[in-house]
């Protein structure tokens, strides 16, 4: 069952964190943009408000909130209601996807990526981004779970598990670029993003369907 509620209910605390950690948010895009595609069609699986779409330029996306579709709209996007693991596009429809910050609240990750899978043409890419739960970050969040309003149902997971639902699912790995160092709150520059994982908290990870 998609985990919506606290997203359903409290979108104006999910669009101020953006405000609120506006180097995070920053620093997280630059990272992304170093790796997305700089041509064809792309998607955002759980877009959300669509305040990642909108900023790179993705055009399309999917999400099981309806309130939070409603501002993705707002921003331009052609959002649609649904799942991870059953995406409402037929295949070879894409030549990239995106899932940022949405892998923790996904209920069969591997379902998920086999469908990304699915929906990608020949040699498309995909791009995940995610809190490492062993990071810095990630730590934090797993100890304060149930504070959070957003992640007291989330599912973490490290860049090793990533890495083995991505190969499990027939997806070579390309880049991994790690960015967000140190805590939240000490963000006060658009960081650079570096190679690698291990010392910063939001991982991506760029991978390309392989046939």
């Amino acid at each position: 069952m998609a985990r919506t509620k606290s997203f359903d209910e409290h979108i104006g605390e999910y669009e101020q964190w953006f405000i609120d950690h506006r180097f995070v948010f920053l620093s997280e895009l630059a990272a992304l943009r170093a790796v997305i595609p700089g041509h064809g069609t792309g998607v955002e699986i759980g877009v959300g408000s669509g305040i990642f779409a909108s900023s790179l330029g993705i055009r399309y996306g999917i999400d099981p909130s309806r309130v939070m579709l409603e501002k993705a709209r707002e921003r331009g996007i052609d959002a649609l209601y649904g799942i991870a693991e059953q995406l409402p596009y037929p295949d070879n429809s894409f030549d990239y996807a995106l899932m940022v910050t949405t892998i923790c609240f996904v209920d069969d990750v591997k379902r998920s990526f086999h469908e990304v899978y699915r929906i990608l043409k020949r040699n498309g890419i995909f791009i995940i981004g995610f809190v490492d739960k062993d990071s810095p970050v990630g730590k934090v969040y797993l100890g304060h779970k149930d504070e959070n309003v957003f992640y007291k149902d989330a599912v973490f997971y490290s860049t090793g598990e990533v890495y083995g639902y991505l190969e499990e699912t027939g997806f070579r790995p390309e880049t991994t670029l790690q960015t967000v160092f140190g805590m939240l709150g000490e963000a006060d520059t658009v960081q650079t993003p570096e190679e690698g994982y291990g010392k910063g908290s939001f991982v991506v990870i760029r991978v390309v369907k392989v046939q």
